[in-house]
């Protein structure tokens, strides 16, 4: 399973429909549609999540119950998420994140990503609408460090990718990293374990004694 999760009107449905061929059927608002929205694709299920954070019109009790929802089907699902990926407004995205740290609180994107990465899932942040941006480097490095990890943009290029969805830039990079990670999924699926090597050897051990 692969999931797509992010703000609203980052451009989600759109990036999964150049990724896949696959259109997603969404409602006309904003927040209007509530559930993951599958789709199949190359033998695996691909899930829109619904659009987090705030929404205008929507009251913020209602948000909450969103984001709870897809906090609880993350988790629940967490063993079957081969791959998750983060879509954020490259242009917005910046103002947003230093909007709730003035406020002392933790941006919602940033959180998501920690959320993730906790549970085990790889995870790459699709950075859209690049072509709105225009210090590129500068975009990506401030955004590297917002989401809490060292070093620049240069150190963490399988994880943070700029794309265009609307314009299909950088998107066979996007592909590429997204088809290595599931492949070193399936690597270290086929890996046993050490836990499980020690208790072979204890039962071993077991027998012989």
């Amino acid at each position: 399973m692969i999931i797509f999760v992010g703000r609203s009107n980052v451009g989600k449905s759109t990036l999964i429909f150049r990724l896949t061929g696959k259109l997603v059927k969404r409602g006309k608002r904003p927040g209007v549609t509530r559930k993951p929205v599958e789709v199949n694709w190359r033998n695996r299920r691909v899930i829109d999540m619904p659009g987090f954070g705030f929404m205008s019109g929507l009251p913020k009790a209602r948000q909450e119950r969103i984001k709870d929802e897809i906090v609880h089907f993350i988790e629940d699902n967490a063993d079957e998420i081969e791959l998750a990926v983060l879509v954020i407004d490259g242009k917005s995205a910046l103002e947003i994140i230093e909007r709730w740290e003035k406020r002392g609180e933790i941006p919602i994107d940033v959180e998501f990503f920690q959320f993730l990465r906790e549970l085990g899932i790889p995870t790459i942040v699709a950075v859209n609408k690049i072509d709105k941006v225009k210090n590129l480097q500068a975009t990506m490095n401030r955004l590297v460090e917002k989401f809490g990890l060292s070093g620049t943009w240069n150190d963490h290029r399988e994880t943070f990718v700029p794309i265009s969805a609307k314009f299909g830039k950088n998107l066979e990079e996007l592909r590429r990293l997204m088809e290595k990670k599931l492949q070193e999924g399936k690597r270290k699926e086929k890996e046993p374990s050490e836990d499980f090597e020690n208790d072979m050897g204890d039962g071993l051990l077991d027998a012989v004694e």
